[in-house]
């Protein structure tokens, strides 16, 4: 006899499991748990075998028996139910690793955590890819086209983020070209793209460059009353041109006293490799009065609430807009053009020098590491100069 579907609410549990048969192979099992699961019973070359068809009420008695009959089709056709669910599972998985998001992610992974890159890098690397994830994230990597791509990256350039496009864009080349060498695609649509997005408008960062108005600014920097650590942080700044991300996260141990000497590690520079930043004596001065504040604590410029972290990346421009000077007239990455500039038009020291100071590197990697012969003793002097420099400015402004 077939089953009725209102026959199956009165099937009730037992201590073991039990059969109620339909026909043509199907029946459900009631466990006893109270679970009532269809399944297909068939025999394929002498030997039993049975197909989980899902949990009743989910799969209803008409549907089960229609699951039923496509897998009676296929038995027929020559194939097994069985082996077709496994290989549809197998396949399954294999979409999921080759999406574009499962790519980006092992790309990630593989080529920027556990080759030791930046957290920074790491970070905005995840954000590129939050970009592209809604959108072609989920489709297999072998068959995104540039159309796909474009559409994003246009979205994006609309929005007036230009540069977001383009760098987006090159993050998803270096996908691709993961993804080639995993054998998951042969191309890179990204590359077709660069020349489709337009130019970003390059906008530079604010920086004092006017004698007088320099000098006005460090004095405001002296009277400033706020936090005493961004206050240094400030301070400090203006005489080791290090890029803000640098100095924030600096460490105790960095610093060689008698040498008068900051060595920045490798992996906290934009470039990867080691920098070496000769102290002034002003620069020395401002150290140790930091050091008598956070001597004790990991980083030597600590958050204000949390000492474990270092202040915000924001801490240093906010605290110039507290002192009335907007971000198109200062920012503290504006310092290191303060300086090039400055430096250069003074006529002293060579170019080179200047350069290496700012940690723009060289072609050749293994003559930037901690590089004494890089114009060091000139860059000692310049150093000391600009310092000098600084201090006459700021009393000419009194």
């Amino acid at each position: 006899m077939s089953l009725k579907a209102l026959q199956i609410n009165g099937f009730l549990a037992s201590n073991s499991p039990y059969r109620k048969p339909d026909e043509k192979g199907l029946y459900l099992e009631v466990r006893p748990s109270g679970a009532k699961i269809w399944y297909f019973k068939y025999s394929l070359h002498g030997v039993e075998k049975r197909l989980s068809l899902g949990q009743w009420p989910d799969v209803g008695l008409k549907e089960a028996r229609a699951l039923r009959d496509k897998a009676r089709d296929l038995i027929r056709d020559g194939g097994d139910p069985a082996v077709e669910r496994r290989k549809k599972k197998i396949e399954a998985r294999l979409h999921a690793s080759n999406t574009f998001r499962a790519v980006a992610e092992d790309f990630i992974s593989v080529r920027l955590e556990r080759s030791g890159k930046a957290p920074a890098t790491i970070t905005k690397a995840h954000w590129f890819l939050s970009h592209l994830a809604h959108t072609v994230g989920h489709l297999p990597i072998a068959d995104i086209t540039p159309p796909d791509l474009l559409n994003v990256l246009r979205k994006v350039e609309s929005e007036g983020k230009r540069e977001t496009a383009r760098r987006t864009r090159a993050f998803a080349s270096r996908v691709f070209r993961h993804g080639a060498v995993l054998g998951l695609c042969k191309n890179d649509p990204a590359a077709l793209l660069d020349d489709a997005l337009a130019a970003p408008l390059v906008k530079h960062r604010a920086a004092v460059l006017e004698p007088r108005k320099l000098g006005v600014l460090l004095r405001a920097i002296d009277e400033f009353t706020g936090t005493e650590v961004v206050k240094l942080a400030m301070q400090i700044l203006p005489h080791v041109f290090l890029r803000p991300g640098e100095l924030r996260f600096g460490k105790w141990d960095e610093i060689d006293w008698e040498g008068a000497v900051w060595r920045i590690p490798a992996e906290r520079t934009k470039l990867r490799r080691p920098h070496a930043v000769p102290l002034s004596c002003q620069s020395l001065e401002l150290l140790r009065s930091l050091h008598e504040r956070t001597g004790q604590l990991p980083y030597m410029f600590p958050g204000q609430r949390k000492f474990t972290v270092p202040i915000c990346e924001n801490a240093i421009n906010l605290a110039f807009r507290r002192m009335g000077f907007d971000q198109d007239t200062v920012t503290a990455h504006g310092w290191r053009a303060t300086a090039s500039t400055l430096l250069n038009e003074s006529g002293l020291w060579h170019f080179d020098a200047i350069e290496r100071a700012l940690a723009h590197g060289h072609s050749n990697a293994v003559r930037g590491t901690y590089a004494r012969g890089q114009h060091w003793d000139e860059r000692v002097k310049m150093a000391q100069w600009w310092s000098d420099y600084l201090d006459g400015l700021k009393l000419s402004a009194a």
